[in-house]
């Protein structure tokens, strides 16, 4: 292999190269060797323990139902007809879970996808807590799988600065990774959005890499990209970005200049676009193919008609079921919902919301070095070129989601802290002496930070507002009270308001005469009859209507259950 010309990197034109001359010797040896996979292993086993602690105590968060409710159709009678909003491949991953479990919806079940989660999870005569858990425990692993992919995708962008460097880099990245509190609490949960974000920041690894080997990477990417596109809708956003990447490798791989050379490096980039396109579609089609074979499918009469652009869903060369899945978050996206911001209700959405809400949830050390990282991306010659697969696919994630219609939680760009932990192990670019101390510091910041919030990890806040405590006051839905903690809650009653009256007001999706909490909805009874313990979660607090608000304000808060819900005393 030639060695690249430096000043040709720099310009970002040709791919490097290590340097023969360069000594290897931090990554060589032996010793440092087996610390540096021992570091990888207590970064990834914290996470695991915190993951796993956060499965077993929360009980079933208000999507988790539905995924879990479609899944079992899915595996026990192979049918698309739940939940088709959603792609069936992260539903495909539950089930590894699921059949494990003795869950069998009954095959004259009527009823919408709400109660089918429901009826698997409370009328099957299993323990609900164990077929949540074993449903989560593939999405765990995934998880934790994602955490190799930001090591090794850190890896290559720092050896770029210094072979030396490699594994300091992947070690500050996946440290932010395993620590970051957005990552735990929704790894966790058996639902779609980190194994959604996950195979997109592998897609963008794996072009990266395709720089130097594209015939063994182009078609790898595809199938991540398929992946992502098979758990989440959403992910076509990135679609174009992602295949003007493949573009990019190829141009990349091949240095040969001229008039002549630039048309054939154009032509073999567009065809490994197609490449990676017709992967993608394929992984699609084989998802769908995986659950019915025979692709059972009719088409709701309740699914409006689009239009205008919309219309264009028509050509998706995807299964029919995918694009009638569409429409229904068109439909989604036509409506109107609230949101809650720094205290104050509106209706709509705010395009500033998620970059607010991620103020709120990022640890601070964590900001810093994102800043930072993404700074030395943007700035410095030699990890620039790593910018369109860093920051572009994020950047574009973000620009769909802010400009969406539901204004529910850091969890629609979960993608950020896995993209921007890679890209801030480019703060090694900055060649100054205290740079390896000081990020060393944010670093060990973050974990405490993290660690301090153990396992309330989805209500987290970071120290600037108030912690996790004080999460409410500021935000709502799933970035803090996404009805997780009804099992607490119960265990809480027994333990120390035994044989009271319990007025509740939940916002989720669990059961709570399952769990032995014998309540009454205190909102259609007149005020004044309403005594003793008024037990509120804390999203309902907050978007609190007129009839909830007049119970309030006459009642007083005795106690919290893990930061998603209020005990109050009524008179």
């Amino acid at each position: 292999m030639h060695t690249a010309d430096p000043r040709a990197f720099a310009h970002g034109t040709v791919a490097p190269d290590r340097n023969p001359r360069q000594p290897a010797t931090v990554p060589g040896r032996r010793g440092h060797r087996w610390t540096f996979a021992l570091a990888v292993v207590a970064l990834l086993g914290q996470m695991a323990v915190a993951m796993v602690t956060a499965a077993v105590q929360q009980t079933p968060t208000i999507d988790e139902p539905v995924y879990v409710g479609a899944a079992a159709v899915q595996l026990r009678e192979h049918s698309l007809r739940y939940n088709a909003e959603h792609p069936p491949l992260g539903k495909l991953i539950i089930q590894t879970g699921l059949t494990f479990t003795g869950v069998r919806p009954d095959p004259g079940f009527v009823g919408d996808q709400q109660s089918l989660g429901r009826h698997v999870l409370y009328d099957q005569g299993e323990d609900a807590a164990r077929v949540l858990f074993l449903a989560r425990l593939p999405m765990i692993v995934l998880t934790l799988l994602f955490g190799l992919v930001v090591l090794a995708f850190a890896g290559d962008l720092t050896r770029s600065l210094d072979d030396r460097l490699s594994r300091w880099g992947g070690l500050l990245a996946l440290a932010l990774y395993a620590f970051s509190p957005d990552v735990i609490a929704h790894g966790s949960l058996a639902t779609l959005d980190v194994p959604a974000a996950g195979f997109v920041l592998t897609a963008a690894w794996l072009l990266w890499r395709a720089r130097e080997r594209p015939r063994r990477y182009l078609p790898l990417a595809g199938l991540a990209l398929g992946a992502a596109l098979a758990t989440k809708m959403s992910s076509l956003a990135v679609v174009p970005v992602l295949l003007s990447l493949a573009v990019l490798s190829v141009w990349t791989s091949t240095g040969a200049s001229g008039h002549r050379a630039a048309g054939r490096r154009l032509g073999l980039g567009v065809a490994a676009a197609a490449e990676v396109g017709l992967v993608a579609v394929a992984t699609v089609w084989a998802a769908y193919l995986a659950v019915d074979p025979r692709l059972r499918w009719t088409t709701p009469d309740s699914l409006p008609a689009v239009h205008g652009l919309r219309a264009l869903v028509d050509w998706l060369p995807f299964p029919r079921p995918y694009r009638d899945g569409m429409r229904v978050q068109f439909q989604f996206e036509d409506a109107t919902w609230g949101g809650f911001l720094f205290g104050r209700n509106y209706v709509g959405s705010r395009w500033y919301y998620l970059p607010a809400a991620l103020l709120v949830k990022t640890p601070l050390g964590m900001l810093l070095l994102w800043a930072a990282g993404a700074l030395a991306v943007l700035v410095r010659p030699r990890p620039r070129v790593a910018a369109p697969y860093l920051l572009v696919p994020p950047a574009v994630l973000l620009a769909a989601a802010a400009t969406g219609s539901r204004d529910f939680g850091t969890r629609y760009v979960i993608f950020l802290p896995m993209f921007l932990a890679v890209a801030a192990a480019a703060v090694l670019a900055w060649r100054h002496r205290w740079i390896g101390a000081a990020a060393g510091v944010l670093v060990l910041l973050v974990a405490v930070s993290s660690l301090r919030a153990y396992p309330y990890y989805l209500p987290y806040s970071n120290e600037a507002f108030g912690g996790p405590a004080q999460t409410h006051r500021h935000l709502h839905d799933s970035n803090v009270d996404w009805g997780q903690d009804l099992g607490r809650l119960a265990d809480r009653l027994r333990e120390r308001y035994p044989g009271e009256r319990i007025w509740l007001v939940y916002k989720g999706s669990g059961d709570p005469a399952y769990y032995g909490i014998e309540s009454t909805d205190p909102r259609p009874v007149p005020p004044d009859q309403v005594h003793g313990l008024l037990v509120v979660s804390n999203s309902s607090v907050a978007r609190a209507d007129r009839r909830l608000a007049v119970l309030l304000d006459g009642s007083t808060p005795i106690d919290s259950v893990g930061h998603s819900i209020t005990i109050f005393r009524r008179p």
